[in-house]
């Protein structure tokens, strides 16, 4: 299986795992110090959300890096607004309770997202208006990405496709479809067999990791039958 060493790193780590809704949240902690965090939605099994945490710097925490799933442009945090507000700044109108937090995202600039089904892997280029002819979608073996180009030079865009990399295949011009809509353009590619029996993998091995269930979550569905 060329996908063994994923299996093997993933094995490596230690797994914690949370029912909250119908999402199962994993986060595992690496003996590189790396940390992921997965949401899975438990009635189709497919992952909706990956996000990756570096080794702890000396300053502060490091980011999470969204792989998988929506990333914000900016992040407002309620508690900032709170105090902006104590200070005679005013604050933002739509301040949430404290430790929640808005998204803001621009209203202009292309802004690139991912999400997978059990079949495909797609990417949202949302902020693109150019028709459909002037855009050029490649793979790119050598640099193992699907390449954006288009023929007014006015957007380039190389996407990484780690999916495939976890698997040792290079992406295929075959696989991939386009289409655009609603100012985005809609990058779709066809999983191969070997990705689809990898993530089917994963799924067993996630299943003997023990797994809490939300109380808030659980005391809601109850009050509500």
């Amino acid at each position: 299986m060329s996908y063994q060493n994923w299996l093997n790193y993933l094995q490596s780590a230690e797994k914690n795992s949370m029912i909250s809704g119908r999402l199962r949240k994993v986060l595992y902690k690496f003996p590189d110090g790396r940390q992921m965090a997965e949401e899975y939605n438990m009635d189709t099994g497919v992952v909706q959300r990956r996000a990756w945490r570096k080794c702890k710097q000396l300053m502060g925490e490091p980011q999470w890096e969204i792989e998988l799933g929506e990333e914000p442009r900016q992040l407002n945090w309620s508690a900032a607004n709170k105090t902006n507000a104590a200070a005679g700044g005013g604050g933002d109108a739509d301040t949430l309770s404290a430790g929640e937090f808005t998204l803001r995202e621009s209203n202009s600039a292309p802004l690139l997202t991912k999400r997978v089904t059990k079949k495909n892997i797609e990417w949202r280029i949302r902020n693109l208006s150019y028709p459909l002819s002037v855009y050029n979608v490649s793979a790119d073996a050598e640099k193992r990405a699907i390449i954006v180009r288009t023929s007014n030079k006015k957007y380039f865009k190389v996407i990484p496709v780690p999916d495939l990399d976890r698997c040792s295949v290079p992406p295929l011009q075959a696989n991939i479809s386009t289409h655009h809509q609603f100012n985005t353009l809609i990058i779709t590619y066809t999983k191969p067999d070997i990705l689809c029996e990898m993530e089917a993998q994963v799924l067993l091995l996630l299943k003997n990791v023990e797994t809490e269930t939300d109380m808030d979550d659980l005391l809601k569905g109850l009050m509500a039958k």
